[in-house]
């Protein structure tokens, strides 16, 4: 299965549309957290802790839409904490959907299977189940036995109700590549529509911090990783896997990726969060990002996230034929 063409082309449209308008920065993902409670409590998780008095709280569906219509991105991926243990999930999911606005939930399956009659395959819809490993390693990373094989129930239970499926893995310290082989190709041969992938980031809150990369550890890894002979269904695009590798420098721009969690946006990223704020301008104030970004705080130098990079590959395409015909051929 591939990612719908109705996806680039609305993606496409949205970004001449704002730099018609004269917007230099803008979102292309709204990243919406309605609540930051987990069934789980894994290695390598920092809002647990850093949300610790808040785990309580809900975001409502008009709060959340108000949050996606603040952002005006086609593109919402709902995260957490668990979404699937938000009682309003499906009303949220619906009224994104209903404005042809495309939603990934991201969820680490436990509740899949419970969950999954709640909604519908769609084209607009697709979930994203988290897994770091095989049986063991997920295992280890999620502190819970058995959380690999619910979740690969779960997910498998929804590739066979004709659900949009895709996986998201986090790279640590010490990650085994052959390992992450062996996840990839079972993935791939169950048809999921794309693999996620991201470097692990060392969140202050998080204590166990030798589990994280340091930048020019993530290139020598993610060369391993992401060798092209293997031919798996990456979901990142190719000049953001490039990033990974080395092959490519690009500057933060994780403004594209703006952050609602029940405390407001997380300023000034979904990474760091200095302060929340009410106004979601603030985050689009080009002095704001003269203050971050490798270079300019020592918190993001070993920072390679999609949540900061993709989208400047994405940009920088739009000045660069070659570059834009490549994205145009992913996954086609």
């Amino acid at each position: 299965m591939k990612r719908p063409l109705k996806l680039d082309l609305a993606m496409a449209r949205y970004i001449v549309a704002q730099k018609a308008k004269g917007r230099k920065l803008f979102p292309f993902v709204t990243m919406l957290e309605p609540l930051e409670a987990c069934n789980l409590r894994c290695l390598g998780c920092g809002r647990v802790k850093e949300y610790t008095n808040f785990m309580s709280q809900r975001l409502s569906v008009e709060q959340s839409m108000d949050a996606v219509h603040a952002s005006g991105a086609p593109i919402v991926s709902i995260a957490g904490g668990e979404p699937l243990l938000h009682p309003q999930i499906k009303e949220i999911v619906d009224a994104i959907i209903a404005e042809k606005r495309f939603v990934y939930l991201c969820t680490n399956g436990l509740l899949l299977q419970e969950k999954l009659d709640l909604f519908k395959p769609s084209e607009y819809f697709s979930f994203v189940v988290h897994l770091d490993g095989t049986k063991k390693i997920h295992d280890y990373v999620t502190q819970h036995e058995g959380t690999y094989d619910a979740a690969m129930a779960g997910l498998k239970d929804a590739l066979n109700h004709g659900f949009r499926v895709n996986t998201n893995t986090t790279v640590f310290h010490g990650s085994d590549v052959d390992d992450l082989y062996k996840l990839f190709s079972t993935l791939t041969e169950l048809g999921v529509e794309g693999l996620m992938i991201s470097p692990g980031y060392a969140y202050k809150e998080v204590s166990d911090r030798e589990l994280f990369l340091e930048r020019q550890e993530s290139i020598k890894v993610f060369r391993k990783v992401l060798d092209a002979s293997n031919n798996f269904p990456f979901y990142n695009n190719p000049l953001y896997l490039d990033f990974l590798r080395g092959e490519r420098t690009y500057p933060c721009a994780a403004w594209t990726t703006p952050t609602y969690t029940v405390r407001g946006w997380r300023k000034p990223c979904y990474i760091l969060a200095d302060e929340h704020v009410d106004d979601i301008t603030e985050l689009l104030d080009p002095k704001l990002w003269e203050k971050y970004g490798p270079g300019k705080d020592r918190r993001c130098t070993n920072c390679m996230m999609h949540s900061g990079f993709e989208g400047a590959t994405i940009l920088e395409a739009f000045s660069r034929p070659r570059d834009l015909l490549t994205l145009a051929r992913k996954g086609r």
